[in-house]
């Protein structure tokens, strides 16, 4: 099993009302083609790696169902969200902000489907 969160994103997160203290990273693997309609990758190598790992030719069926998370705030941006992991708690807040209004985008988007 992964890592958990960083303390200070299970902080952020609970004081918007979300726990995420049971979360734990893992890897991705060629099965989330498979199980998953939409794979959103919120730094740019690894949306690389996603890529890569499924030799996923640009334009494919696949490479469709992969994208950047931002793009779907800021579309064509090809943005990675940004990694506060060195900085203060304050860093947090401002990465779960701009989560949260990429999140409500792809709801949105995908509400009427």
């Amino acid at each position: 099993m992964g890592e958990p969160p960083h303390r200070f994103s299970q902080a952020v997160c609970m004081k918007n009302g979300i726990d995420i203290s049971g979360q734990r990273a893992r890897k991705f693997t060629t099965r989330d083609f498979r199980d998953f309609d939409k794979i959103y990758a919120m730094e740019t190598q690894v949306y690389n790696d996603i890529m890569a790992l499924a030799g996923v030719v640009k334009g494919s069926e696949l490479a469709k169902k992969v994208d950047l998370f931002l793009n779907e705030l800021q579309p064509g941006s090809n943005s990675s969200v940004p990694d506060p992991w060195y900085g203060p708690e304050e860093g947090y807040l401002e990465v779960f902000e701009l989560i949260d209004k990429a999140a409500n985008a792809i709801i949105e988007k995908y509400r009427n489907l």
